[in-house]
């Protein structure tokens, strides 16, 4: 590549006949530094606008270390320039060939979707890999625009609700939102209204739930302006709410085959929710002789103990890689609709009481969301990370 003082030196040098580019790649070093520097985020350039090798170069001068790729090719010339780069894969459709060989030929770990297909392709072609980063597309609105690009990629309401849940369930690791406002957005507000609006899908999907007061000052409030309360009295009728945490249920691995456990209790036992509702309830591993578990966890299929093929618990649970025939499983929060929806199905059950004020959900997870009650004090737990 030739290089001269200026295009003027250029255009007199060579008297081109055909149109010629002119390259600045200072000016790319110096955007990339102002935006390393000025934007409190990761930057991550969409390779896509420009994969020349010296905008590349000039980008990594510039301070950015990650790279926004859309094809496997992309991620090929990246990595082969970058060995250390991070690679997000963040077209929301992409080939089976090209997710296997971005996962395992150039170690990408994140990946962007925008239904529940591409996630079960993504799952698939990394051979259900539990280091994935997976960023839900989102769809948000363009009206602010000149070039629009809601139309193609992004979900949106509950599906997008239903979405972010089994995304966060397939993974270990980091689960991300992404959008787009459109091209030559010159607004600033459409990002204030796009972060708005995904963060309202977030509140759904993560169900926090405001403090019990709140409900209580809510019901009181309304049931004060109706026209009866003269003679009325206000009744509630809490259930799950109130016993939700008070039991546990502690079963036995029977037998450990492969990534399969087969424990003793199950759909017809006191775990019917845990199997037939898809909720994710707390747990832990006990060892009866007070041996330690291993730190690593690993994800298993738990079966129940009943000769029904349907007694499983519905997707994977993670356990310490070590779990073995004779450990026993604890389940918290169930203490609705635990015991009590329990059936003699092969006569399996027992009761017990403990008198430790020990709340051992409250340690292992330590984010607090709404899933197996809708309100209380410390309800159901998400994983960290």
């Amino acid at each position: 590549m030739d290089h001269f003082a200026t295009s003027l030196c250029a255009v007199r040098a060579l008297d081109p006949d055909i149109p010629v580019a002119v390259n600045r790649p200072w000016l790319v070093t110096a955007a990339a530094e102002r935006f390393t520097s000025g934007f409190n985020a990761s930057i991550l350039y969409a390779v896509k606008a420009n994969p020349s090798p010296w905008v590349l170069d000039a980008l990594w001068a510039g301070g950015v270390r990650a790279f926004d790729v859309a094809s496997d090719v992309e991620c090929a010339l990246v990595r082969g320039r970058f060995p250390d780069a991070t690679l997000a894969f963040m077209h929301p459709v992409k080939s089976r060939k090209a997710i296997r060989r971005a996962y395992f030929e150039h170690g990408v770990r994140i990946f962007a979707l925008d239904s529940a297909d591409e996630l079960a392709k993504i799952l698939d072609e990394t051979d259900g890999a539990k280091d994935l980063t997976l960023v839900i597309r989102m769809a948000v609105e363009n009206t602010a625009a000149d070039l629009p690009l809601a139309a193609k990629f992004g979900i949106a309401g509950e599906d997008a609700v239903a979405l972010l849940r089994a995304a966060r369930a397939a993974t270990r690791e980091d689960l991300g939102i992404s959008f787009h406002v459109g091209s030559q957005c010159m607004d600033p507000n459409a990002w204030l209204k796009a972060l708005a609006d995904v963060s309202e899908i977030i509140r759904k999907a993560a169900r926090e739930p405001p403090d019990l007061s709140l409900f209580f000052h809510a019901i009181e409030t309304a049931f004060e302006t109706m026209p009866v309360t003269m003679n009325c009295e206000l009744w509630a009728e809490p259930g799950r709410a109130l016993v939700a945490e008070a039991t546990s249920i502690v079963a036995r691995v029977e037998l450990r085959k492969g990534g399969a456990l087969y424990i003793n209790d199950g759909s017809y036992g006191t775990l019917f929710d845990a199997t037939h509702v898809a909720w994710r309830y707390p747990v832990r591993v006990l060892r009866a002789n007070g041996d330690s578990v291993a730190a690593a966890s690993t994800p298993f299929q738990l079966y129940g103990p009943t000769c029904d093929s349907i007694d499983a618990v519905d997707g994977l649970v993670d356990l310490p890689a070590d779990i073995r025939e004779g450990d026993f499983i604890e389940f918290g929060m169930l203490g609705a609709y635990g015991v009590s929806m329990a059936t003699r199905f092969n006569g399996f059950g027992d009761v017990v009481d403990v008198t430790s004020a020990e709340m051992p959900w409250a340690s292992q997870y330590a984010d607090a969301v709404e899933e197996v009650c809708p309100q209380g004090r410390l309800l159901a737990f998400k994983r960290q990370g």
